[in-house]
């Protein structure tokens, strides 16, 4: 476990943009494929038809060898577009005690990590930050002073309303015109089927889909031992629980969520990645990073 980029130390530097600068350097150097592909002359890889696609690049061998349809994809020759979508709700403010960084303040620290490593590659980035609405929206750009604004504008969220995640990607489908990879940063706390209604939108628009679910280690683990006053966020009310006798019944809950969600994400290609607060970003980002590229080569 690497201590420098451990969220208790990265908790002590103050500013957004410092902290981002301590992840991108305790990183393995060296570049990394662009998770993107477009059509240009080096031939990449397969993947399955979707309606719409241009049948100049069907695979007329392989759909003779097998009876099924892939497009051939190619290395890209333009500037990956990513657009990052962090959630800024109330309950991304959760913070149990033993962990350093709230949800928000840890995705916080990935997205504008993220931003830079993509804007170090010279691709574009954005930024959308939401909770039942769009509250900002960075068009993408990988102009020099592109990564301060991502940073400002990170920096200036607050949160303070409930998660309305479906409709606002519906929305983002609709304002998003250009193909890319969005990486959505959340909690995901909400309904799972309007969440994949609007995600099924964007992929249907040919966007790339990350969700990275963003949870504090006490969510998943519930290490609550005694009589305990559950203060509700999101407009839930507060609650007094004996957490042994719940334990049991809201791990099961939780499990159960978690696993629809990565599933219908997955069943949908899209990839699931979670991640808990207590990580290291190092670790967490290296995983990330080499689960991307395993699926390129």
């Amino acid at each position: 476990m690497s201590t420098l980029l451990d969220p208790q130390t990265l908790a002590k530097v103050h500013g957004l943009r410092l902290r981002a600068k301590h992840i991108v350097e305790g990183l393995i150097a060296g570049s990394h494929r662009s998770p993107h592909r477009g059509f240009s002359i080096e031939f990449a890889e397969h993947r399955d038809y979707a309606p719409g696609d241009d049948l100049r690049y069907l695979d007329w061998k392989v759909l003779g060898r097998t009876d099924k349809y892939y497009i051939k994809q190619y290395e890209d020759e333009t500037n990956l577009v990513c657009n990052l979508v962090v959630d800024i709700s109330e309950s991304m403010r959760y913070k149990s005690a033993d962990v350093a960084l709230s949800k928000l303040a840890y995705a916080e620290c990935l997205a504008a990590t993220l931003a830079w490593l993509i804007l170090q590659q010279q691709d574009a980035v954005g930024l959308v930050t939401f909770d039942d609405q769009v509250r900002s929206l960075v068009p993408a750009s990988g102009s020099p002073v592109q990564l301060q604004q991502v940073i400002d504008t990170l920096q200036l969220s607050e949160p303070r309303e409930k998660t309305h995640i479906g409709p606002l990607l519906h929305e983002l489908a609709g304002r998003l015109n250009r193909r890319g990879l969005i990486i959505v940063m959340s909690d995901f706390f909400d309904d799972v089927d309007s969440m994949m209604a609007g995600l099924k939108h964007l992929r249907f628009r040919k966007h790339d889909i990350i969700l990275m679910q963003v949870l504090d280690p006490a969510e998943l683990d519930f290490p609550f031992d005694r009589p305990t006053m559950f203060h509700g966020l999101e407009e839930f009310p507060e609650l007094l629980a004996d957490p042994i006798s719940v334990r049991k019944a809201y791990r099961q809950e939780i499990e159960a969520f978690i696993t629809d969600l990565r599933s219908q994400t997955v069943a949908n290609r899209m990839d699931y990645v979670q991640v808990r607060t207590d990580q290291p970003f190092d670790f967490m980002l290296r995983n990330f990073l080499n689960l991307r590229n395993s699926r390129l080569v």
